[in-house]
């Protein structure tokens, strides 16, 4: 059997062999049509794309790196997901890597671009040190980086978040409604911009309600399970313990609810709980979570195609360079009248 040709495909697509090669190097500058018949052309000839010829040739290497901080997160599945969606229809692949091991060196960051192995990258992750942070800042590259769901505060890069002050208060004024006076708030950890602005919400929200907010109701957590457990056992050894707990993650909220059923604890009859993040297992969780939804697939598809813009398109005027997305709350079986 001989070998495919560029020339098979083009004919069997009923297209220019010039149209073949732009849909395979570029596929954003043609039509969705053109680009369903070159996939079905390539599938029926069995061609294979030369990618290292194709990306010499188009000087880009057709991936994206995405750093994460915690690889063990489920929280990042479905941003995951949504990148890797919208980068497979424009022919780019995903490359994946952990910040926990190149905090201290951006110049290995900027590596990944200066050699053409990743053609930008999306940082999942608020907390880089600062000298990482201006070090991408300062790269000739940095219109490449974009920040999505965390960011960091006072820099320039382009990113994609959810409304987590709105978020916080929609969950604070669910609780109130339901007739809890006294609220308490495991955060984030404290130097993680998602934390930090959660627990400003919760704690302007709560002065904004006229609320009592004791200094042992802000528990520090890191949005672990392990951290909500601790945050129960701090609940359990409370005087006077707050009837409801808004927790800054979905993960800190299981872990609480967990710890308290080791001790007899049940919730919502002795204590109310909801997270923030709807994550897939709240659903099934035991009682099923009330959380506040932030849509992830939505983050990954965004922060994916606003960065193809920026790298396929890079001297369009009027490139977005920020997009903040909308969350919902999701009432389940956690939170009860006290």
């Amino acid at each position: 059997m001989k070998t495919s040709t560029l020339q098979d495909v083009a004919r069997v697509a009923n297209v220019s062999t010039a149209t073949v090669s732009r849909t395979l190097s570029n596929p954003v500058v043609v039509s969705e049509s053109t680009r369903r018949r070159v996939a079905d052309a390539v599938k029926a000839t069995g061609y294979r794309i030369n990618h290292a010829a194709r990306n010499l040739r188009t000087q880009r290497a057709h991936s994206v790196l995405v750093l994460l901080p915690d690889l063990a997160n489920p929280f990042f599945s479905a941003i995951l997901e949504g990148i890797s969606r919208v980068l497979a229809r424009q022919g780019y692949s995903m490359l994946i890597a952990s910040t926990q091991h190149v905090h201290d060196s951006g110049e290995r960051l900027i590596d990944y671009l200066d050699d053409a192995r990743a053609d930008g990258m999306i940082v999942l992750d608020g907390g880089l040190e600062t000298d990482v942070v201006e070090m991408l800042a300062a790269a000739s590259q940095a219109e490449r980086i974009l920040f999505a769901c965390e960011w960091v505060e006072d820099a320039n890069f382009p990113s994609v978040r959810c409304q987590n002050r709105t978020g916080t208060r929609i969950a604070v004024n669910h609780l109130y409604g339901l007739g809890h006076t006294k609220i308490a708030h495991i955060t984030g950890p404290i130097d993680n911009v998602l934390g930090q602005t959660r627990k400003e919400a919760f704690v302007e929200e709560l002065a904004d309600l006229g609320l009592e907010l004791k200094p042992e109701w802000i528990m520090t957590g890191d949005f672990t399970l392990a951290a909500g457990c601790l945050a129960a056992q701090e609940w359990i050894a409370m005087n006077d313990r707050p009837t409801a707990v808004f927790c800054a993650s979905d993960q800190l909220a299981m872990g609480f609810i967990a710890e308290l059923s080791r001790h007899d604890f049940k919730v919502p009859d002795h204590v109310s709980v909801m997270g923030f993040d709807d994550i897939d297992l709240a659903e099934q969780f035991i009682p099923p979570l009330t959380s506040i939804r932030q849509d992830r697939m939505m983050i990954g598809e965004t922060a994916a195609k606003m960065l193809l813009a920026r790298i396929v398109t890079p001297n369009e005027e009027n490139l977005e360079r920020a997009t903040v997305l909308p969350v919902s709350l999701v009432i389940r079986e956690s939170t009860s009248p006290p």
